[in-house]
């Protein structure tokens, strides 16, 4: 039997490698310096117009503040949060933003999705008829309300055509009844183009494919919408709700423009009173600290609608 005999001093395996830490080179150090120099005056300029404000908003809504009194603000912690909920001019508004915003989701989004679905073939002009839908959205809103202002009005386009069946003239901005209703109708227009091109791009991206396996299966449109399309387009509708509820839970130049919030609080949303408790009443404290319960309810409603779309495209 022969036994290998190793020199004395040497270890009976291979020495372990131990790799070196490559150091840092100076073209990567500058150009991570010149990184933060050119990201540097973005972020001084968010923070001196979007963060301070946030936080001085919130500490106003910590404080008792009243501009035309003498004195600055005078700190009282949640007592003008506590102050608020138990307010019922507060909740009052909260269910009309409430009642708004979900009016104008359930006229807006079925029908953008239906003229989606008309301007999704080729036809002739389909390129303008698409163009002349989109069109109110890139009106500024408050043009939009001015148009529906006469429109609204005594002598306006609506009561003309009342008139002409022989139907008494409706007063729709200035009765309590119909004030909302009118402002919702209006809101949904408005919001029909920028729905519809979303829409319009969700139905592009279905794949050929599976529409193709409905027909040979003998799906007809109706089954292929409701079973193919629909279902694919469950990410995209809760798109089109979430933005569309965040833009609606903050209305207020449609409403300032036609209502006022009138008549009798009718169409006060929650945005609308923030103005009146902080412009007109002179009451910042208040008013901050209902502009944070705002954020709260928007928050809320934007998580439920994912939540409940996503359930919803699970089953």
């Amino acid at each position: 039997m022969v036994t290998e005999t190793r020199p004395p001093g040497t270890s009976s395996g291979p020495e372990p490698v131990t790799a070196r830490r490559p150091s840092r080179s100076p073209l990567r150090s500058a150009q991570r310096r010149a990184g933060w120099i050119l990201v540097l005056p973005a972020a001084l300029a968010l923070s001196l117009v979007t963060i301070v404000p946030i936080g001085y908003g919130f500490y106003l809504s910590l404080t008792s503040y009243n501009p035309v009194e003498r004195g600055g603000p005078r700190f009282h912690g949640l007592d003008g949060y506590l102050a608020v909920l138990q307010s019922g001019e507060f909740w009052h508004a909260i269910w009309i933003t409430v009642q708004y915003a979900s009016g104008t989701l359930i006229l807006a989004v079925p029908a953008a999705l239906a003229l989606a679905l008309l301007v999704n073939g080729r036809f002739p002009g389909v390129a303008l008829f698409r163009a002349v839908l989109y069109l109110p959205r890139v009106v500024p809103l408050v043009a939009v309300s001015m148009i529906w202002l006469w429109l609204y009005s005594h002598d306006g386009l609506f009561n003309y055509l009342l008139d002409l069946v022989g139907l008494p003239p409706v007063d729709f901005l200035t009765d309590e009844d119909t004030a909302l209703p009118s402002l919702i109708a209006m809101r949904a227009w408005k919001a029909l183009g920028g729905s519809m091109i979303i829409f319009l791009a969700g139905l592009q991206a279905v794949p050929a494919s599976l529409l193709e396996a409905a027909a040979v299966d003998g799906c007809g449109r109706w089954r292929t919408l409701r079973h193919v399309i629909l279902p694919l387009l469950v990410p995209i509708t809760t798109y089109v709700v979430v933005v569309d509820l965040i833009y609606l839970a903050q209305s207020f130049s449609e409403i300032y423009v036609l209502t006022s919030g009138g008549p009798l609080s009718s169409t006060t949303v929650l945005n609308m009173l923030i103005y009146n408790e902080a412009f007109e009443h002179y009451r910042l404290g208040n008013a901050s600290a209902m502009a944070f319960l705002l954020f709260c309810l928007i928050f809320g409603l934007a998580y439920l609608s994912i939540r409940s779309m996503a359930r919803g495209g699970r089953r």
